[in-house]
């Protein structure tokens, strides 16, 4: 059982080359990257800078090249493709742009499926997925297709799928993407009531609005971190206030 404040995901000196006949493509160079128990990070930074890349390798969908990465203290590249599989349905929640609903299952079933994968008895699976679904406003829709769904509420069908398995990261890729700004915001609202709640959440995203809800924004520049910036409190006010790099150079 992981303790507070405990590290769940340590990345030292991560590189991923993505290499065809005529080109090498130096997506990550060098990160370095701890992600604590209960922090909501933000990685941002312009399109092409390796965000999206870096969350498909700390949500084990993708190999670094080279570097060390582990994930709750253990090792990621001593684990076969079995082990991440399984790894990777217990311990983590993808919330995508797209929201990768499944058209012919029910908004339930949607929701029920990573459990489904866990061979998890009926009853308990109907028990998470009623409560998920209850988190995000959505238990009264659980009948419903994806179709009959407007995209902000896909999307929140896809935050329920993500967190029904009590995972112990939420990676969210452009969560707010495919949204209007009124959904868009209910999304962000949305994780931030479930940060709250205890989740730790590691978010891309290119929107500076949606960037300043995490306590913490990793800024990438060409494959390298660039800025690592925490949220500060003012001490006499209160108000949260945020620094933002002068510039985007390369480290």
């Amino acid at each position: 059982m992981i303790q507070p404040n405990e590290i769940l995901i340590d990345v030292r000196d991560l590189h991923k080359v993505f290499v065809t006949e005529d080109v090498e493509t130096h997506a990550l160079s060098g990160i370095h990257l701890t992600v604590k128990k209960g922090e909501y990070i933000a990685i941002a930074g312009p399109s092409g800078c390796g965000k999206s890349t870096l969350l498909s390798v700390l949500g084990l969908l993708d190999s670094p090249t080279e570097g060390n990465y582990n994930l709750k203290d253990r090792p990621v590249a001593e684990l076969s493709a079995s082990q991440r599989a399984r790894i990777r349905n217990k311990e983590v929640g993808f919330i995508f742009q797209s929201f990768n609903l499944i058209g012919d299952l029910t908004v339930f079933e949607n929701v029920e499926l990573p459990l489904t994968y866990q061979k998890m008895p009926k009853a308990e699976r109907k028990e998470r997925v009623h409560a998920a679904l209850e988190k995000v406003s959505m238990a009264h829709r659980k009948q419903h297709y994806p179709a009959q769904l407007s995209g902000g509420q896909q999307q929140r069908v896809a935050v329920a799928r993500a967190i029904v398995t009590e995972p112990s990261i939420l990676l969210a890729d452009e969560p707010t993407g495919n949204l209007d700004s009124a959904n868009g915001d209910i999304v962000m609202e949305m994780l931030e009531s479930l940060h709250k709640q205890g989740s730790t959440i590691c978010m891309v995203t290119h929107d500076p609005r949606y960037a300043g809800h995490a306590q913490r924004t990793v800024y990438l520049f060409d494959g390298r971190i660039v800025e690592d910036q925490e949220k500060l409190q003012d001490e006499t006010s209160g108000i949260h206030r945020k620094s933002v790099p002068e510039k985007m150079v390369k480290s």
